[in-house]
């Protein structure tokens, strides 16, 4: 049985292949929760495109004149189809940032488990209310907050699973990580089909029952999870002491850095967004007498990155042998370079055309293995600079504030979206690709010249230890 001691947790005995049997229960109810997160993402601007803002549609929408004026008194004027690329960009930035409140709200208020419970049946009526054109609005708004209270308040338990000087944690979440990608894998094939075979609603009600599952695979598996603190032990733990004056100028550097990795995330928002029109409109989807659906391109999101990340970390632990493994500033820009070639490889697509006048499915499946070893150099190493360079009392909290760089990258690559009816494909592809190399070089100045100012620990902090 477990127990509480003071702060401590002791987590339930019992383990599957070397790690608490915990584990399942929260990589089984993240799995679920991708799947449906990643099939609705797959095909969320294909809808609003191709049927929900088109006439006899849109009118049905309950509030929707008003959303309209507010987003265009906003981002300026906005066709459908830049109104949906928009929309979607939105979607997309307050799913990534509301993680804080629900983690907030997860420490200070309901407790981690009824915070998640609350979040799984918030994102399933959200994915019921895709259903109806009137409930569209509800929807995005349930399934925002659900994300915020289910992503917030999840992944924190893992970490509760394992004692603080327990060597498995790091694979542990290696393990929970995986069910991220496995998700974004599997959804987009599933969504994909059902859409192409039987509409878009079925789709989207597959993944409110796969929402669903997730829910219920986390309340069965209660008993496997570490207890949760008192209230007033979890009021203790988030009282953070004075910052020094070198965290505090730590701190702004940090913060500095989000509009930097931002630029990544214009162009990695704009594959989720308009990318699906684009195949749409210029991939050879045809194979033999089979239409592949364009969701599932997206399915190799999810498949890239167990291709890509063994023969990267070989090839970082070949560099580390030899004194040569790169900075976190220097692999961060490596990836943001690997992205924008990537994304010019979109750009020169009309420069291989079959007799159709469309492009070889290949020549996406190739964009979808280089831009995910982009997406390997740069994010994990990210997050992992914050995690190591922010000062300890607001470790946590910068943490969720890298996520604000997703938020400002899906919301510029929503209004960007709309320039795909302005521009040529090429131009556009080219556009973010220079956005996304314009971080790199800023992350490459920065990791050539200014890599110490990025240590945790300051003169005044080294005095003070010295003298305790």
């Amino acid at each position: 049985m477990s127990t509480i001691t003071g702060d401590a947790t002791t987590p339930p005995k019992g383990e599957v292949f070397g790690h608490p049997r915990g584990l399942v229960v929260l990589a089984g109810s993240e799995l679920w929760e991708r799947i449906s997160f990643h099939g609705m993402q797959a095909l969320l601007t294909l809808y609003m495109v191709g049927q929900l803002f088109l006439p006899g549609h849109v009118e049905k929408i309950v509030g929707f004149t008003g959303f309209r004026a507010t987003v265009e008194g906003v981002f300026g004027h906005l066709t459908t189809q830049g109104l949906a690329t928009q929309v979607f960009g939105l979607y997309i930035g307050f799913v990534y940032i509301t993680p804080v409140i629900g983690g907030w709200l997860g420490d200070r208020v309901l407790g981690r488990r009824r915070t998640v419970a609350l979040g799984a049946l918030l994102m399933t009526a959200g994915h019921f209310c895709m259903a109806f054109d009137q409930s569209f609005l509800l929807a995005m708004l349930f399934l925002i907050a659900g994300a915020g209270c289910f992503r917030g308040n999840l992944a924190p338990q893992v970490g509760e699973l394992y004692p603080p000087d327990d060597r498995r944690r790091d694979v542990g979440f290696q393990l929970y990580y995986s069910m991220i990608n496995l998700g974004a894998f599997i959804a987009p094939l599933l969504t994909g089909a059902l859409g192409k075979s039987f509409g878009w609603h079925p789709a989207f009600a597959f993944a409110g029952f796969g929402m669903l599952l997730g829910l219920v695979i986390y309340l069965l598996g209660q008993g496997q999870l570490a207890p949760e603190a008192p209230r007033a032990a979890r009021a203790t733990r988030a009282t953070r002491g004075a910052l020094s004056p070198h965290e505090r100028r730590l701190v702004a550097k940090l913060l500095a850095l989000v509009p930097v990795a931002a630029c990544f995330w214009v162009a990695q928002s704009q594959v989720w967004n308009t990318y699906n029109l684009w195949v749409r409109d210029h991939i050879e989807l045809q194979v033999g007498a089979f239409t592949v659906p364009v969701p599932w391109l997206q399915a190799l999101d999810g498949l890239a990155p167990f291709i890509c990340l063994p023969p990267m970390l070989m090839f970082w632990r070949w560099q580390a042998a030899r004194g040569r493994e790169p900075n976190e500033f220097i692999k961060a820009a490596i990836g943001c370079f690997i992205f924008a070639a990537s994304t010019l490889w979109l750009a020169a697509a009309p420069l291989v055309l079959d007799a159709h006048g469309r492009t070889p499915i290949l020549w996406a499946v190739a964009f979808h293995l280089a831009s995910n070893l982009g997406w390997l150099y740069f994010t994990p190493t990210m997050v992992a600079l914050f995690s190591r360079a922010a000062p300890k009392p607001v470790n946590a909290t910068l943490i969720g504030v890298y996520s604000l760089s997703v938020f400002l990258g899906s919301t510029i690559s929503g209004r960007m979206g709309s320039l795909y009816e302005t521009l040529t494909a090429s131009q556009f592809w080219a556009l973010h690709a220079a956005v996304v190399a314009a971080g790199g070089l800023i992350m490459l100045t920065i990791g050539a010249r200014a890599t110490h100012a990025y240590v945790t620990v300051g003169p005044e902090d080294a005095a003070a230890a010295s003298a305790a």
